[in-house]
């Protein structure tokens, strides 16, 4: 599988944390149609009543409703989605690859089932994230530039 780099929009709502809340933020969702790609819930370190819960992708007018009216907005952090066949030491290539170039990860999620990665990465600026998207191809491809 060669790499896919794709932008994305995260769709985030901040709420109290406590049972039942990421159900009812997802129900709508699910109740539209929406098939979610990518879902992070997780509780405000040092306010351990805050928590946050971002997911992707919204799309359709059903969905884009579901949304709204769970209490999600479209994040305004720029972040890429990416997926490809795993090897060891991809992820320190690519933070390596990122460090030296200078750009600065906001956060970001990855997991590997069997021989496939995904992660998602947020920046700090587009421009952050158009950079970060060509060094990423060129780590997981080994092509030089």
């Amino acid at each position: 599988m060669p790499v896919t780099v794709k932008k994305i929009v995260l769709w985030r709502t901040e709420v109290d944390n406590k049972p039942g809340i990421l159900a009812g933020v997802l129900q709508p969702l699910a109740d539209a149609g929406a098939n979610l790609q990518v879902l992070m819930g997780y509780r405000y370190p040092g306010d351990p009543g805050k928590a946050a819960i971002e997911l992707c992708p919204v799309t359709g007018k059903k969905s884009l409703a579901a949304a709204r009216a769970a209490g999600l907005e479209a994040s305004s952090i720029p972040t890429l989605l990416v997926e490809g066949d795993n090897k060891p030491g991809l992820g320190a290539s690519i933070a390596r690859a990122a460090a030296d170039a200078g750009v600065n990860l906001a956060f970001l999620v990855a997991q590997v089932i069997g021989r496939k990665y995904s992660f998602v990465v947020g920046f700090e600026t587009e421009d952050d994230a158009r950079k970060a998207a060509a060094l990423i191809k060129k780590v997981t491809t080994g092509k030089k530039k």
